[in-house]
């Protein structure tokens, strides 16, 4: 890989890293706050928020993302300077017009909203009207997040990474002042949550300024109801199914957190606090590589560079295995450990834990299948092809409905983790075949005994884990300071024995340099 591609992923994921670290520190106020199976605060909140999170990820920072940066690309390297800004200027009126007008409909129809992805609230008349009044607070963050997902966009296809990388950070700080300063002086603290995440859009998208600005591609907003811009339409055209093919793992939480709904109370936030920790490892790595292979392999499309395009896929892939395996082993066997020290406070009680560890276990079994998408999606996004995701995410769903069917009843909410996880390897794994089957992906060779060499590594790192973290109720029973030294310790461990180990048994990290004429050109 070329110094600057490298670059690019180091400084996204070390962003990103910042981030997740913020994040965490949030979730555990949050913990400690709102708790999860004691009271309504805690779901009746992470549905208000996972709502227009959710419309997030599909519209911002999923399919127009991977719609716009292909177009985008493509004008910044076949057309001028004053063509490219016309097209951005466009793009900014029409979307923002059309996030006006779905904000206006989130906002008056939040009780209907509630109704139907939560509708077992509906027994709750407190935890119903706290969900609908917070959504109505939290729906307006749709609007700002989206419009900071285009210029993401802009500044990532400039190679300006590390701008948009940071932006969650406002996020979290956002949240957390509100649970610090604002929570205590509020008659429902709950509320309190709600706000900051309205603050926190409004100051996302003000951070994007001056960096648009010094590229020259700040835009100025054109709304012209009888002129359709040709990048545009193309914009949209593919954004149509790109709308299901990205967003199929948030569909899947959507659907678990209406399932959900209907089990005890702390279902939902169990599922919750599991979820972030698994996302810590897939934002850090396979966000960040994610957010750096699109726009590059987008290029290598423009220019028809077939070869460089292949090589960069097989330098993702390997990366991935590289990263994910160990990382989905750790997860497992450190799931106790790490909800007991970020978590166990106040509200959080030692239930929480034990529940909440329980999905974690599911969820990180399919952390390779989430990773491999969002370096497989790419590929069909780069060559503007977003009706083969569409049709993968349409499988995975309905695999993961009627699996969630299947086990929710015997396993409760542990078995609406594993559905997703095993559909999340569905979609991986058809992703994959159709990039082969097209001839878009050709393996470089090797491929076996890197794998034997990491999955070896990993489980010698997995043994070492499980002997030294000891039960779940020796952490339960350790003071907060020594949890996170105990922690600090071995997860420091299992890096250098699996880093160690996997050395050893032959992978040269330096061999997974991408090198010119292999996926790396000049440009990168």
């Amino acid at each position: 890989m070329s110094r600057k591609l490298l670059k690019s992923t180091a400084v996204t994921g070390g962003m990103t890293l910042l981030s997740r670290i913020s994040g965490l520190i949030r979730d555990m106020l949050f913990a400690s706050l709102i708790g999860a199976g004691t009271g309504v605060a805690a779901d009746a909140f992470y549905v208000a928020f996972r709502i227009p999170n959710f419309l997030r990820r599909i519209f911002g920072e999923g399919a127009f993302s991977q719609s716009f940066v292909p177009v985008f690309a493509e004008y910044k390297a076949k057309y001028t300077a004053a063509e490219t800004r016309a097209f951005v200027d466009h793009m900014t009126g029409i979307l923002g017009a059309i996030l006006f007008g779905v904000t206006l409909i989130g906002v008056i129809a939040a009780p209907i909203l509630v109704m139907v992805l939560a509708p077992g609230f509906l027994d709750e008349p407190h935890k119903y009207g706290l969900t609908v009044q917070m959504l109505r607070i939290t729906f307006p963050y749709l609007f700002f997040v989206s419009l900071v997902a285009m210029a993401a966009g802009i500044l990532n296809t400039y190679g300006r990474f590390g701008a948009a990388a940071f932006t969650p950070v406002l996020l979290n700080l956002s949240m957390i002042g509100a649970a610090v300063w604002l929570a205590p002086r509020m008659d429902e603290p709950v509320l309190a949550l709600a706000w900051g995440v309205f603050i926190a859009g409004v100051a996302q998208l003000l951070f994007q300024i001056p960096f648009l600005r010094g590229i020259k591609m700040l835009p100025r907003p054109r709304l012209h109801v009888r002129e359709r811009h040709h990048g545009v339409m193309r914009v949209f055209r593919l954004m149509l199914p790109a709308i299901f093919g990205v967003s199929v793992a948030q569909i899947n939480m959507l659907i678990n957190t209406l399932l959900a709904s209907f089990l005890v109370t702390g279902s939902v936030s169990w599922l919750y606090y599991s979820d972030r920790l698994m996302e810590f490892p897939l934002g850090v790595f396979g966000i960040a590589l994610a957010t750096v292979i699109l726009p590059s392999l987008a290029r290598r499309h423009a220019r028809n560079s077939h070869d460089e395009f292949s090589h960069l896929l097989d330098w993702g892939l390997r990366w991935v295995f590289l990263v994910a395996v160990p990382a989905s082993v750790a997860l497992v066997i450190l799931s106790a450990p790490l909800l007991t020290t970020f978590f166990h406070f106040g509200a959080f009680g030692a239930n929480d834990v034990r529940m909440s560890a329980n999905a974690l276990m599911a969820f990180s079994f399919g952390l390779l299948g989430f990773i491999l998408i969002k370096v497989l999606a790419p590929g069909f996004y780069a060559r503007q092809d977003t009706k083969t995701p569409m049709r993968v995410g349409v499988i995975a769903l309905v695999v993961n409905i009627v699996l969630s069917l299947a086990l929710v009843m015997p396993l409760k909410h542990v078995g609406l983790a594993l559905a997703i996880s095993l559909s999340a390897f569905v979609n991986a794994g058809l992703l994959f075949f159709m990039l082969r089957r097209h001839n878009v992906y050709r393996p470089l060779p090797g491929w076996g005994l890197f794998l034997a060499r990491i999955i070896l590594a990993s489980a010698v790192m997995g043994a070492m884990l499980y002997w030294g973290t000891g039960d779940i109720d020796s952490w339960l029973t350790t003071p907060a300071l020594q949890r996170a030294y105990r922690l600090s310790i071995w997860v420091s461990a299992g890096a250098v024995v699996y880093l160690l180990t996997v050395m050893a048994f032959g992978v040269r990290l330096a061999q997974l340099l991408l090198k010119k004429g292999e996926g790396a050109p000049t440009d990168d």
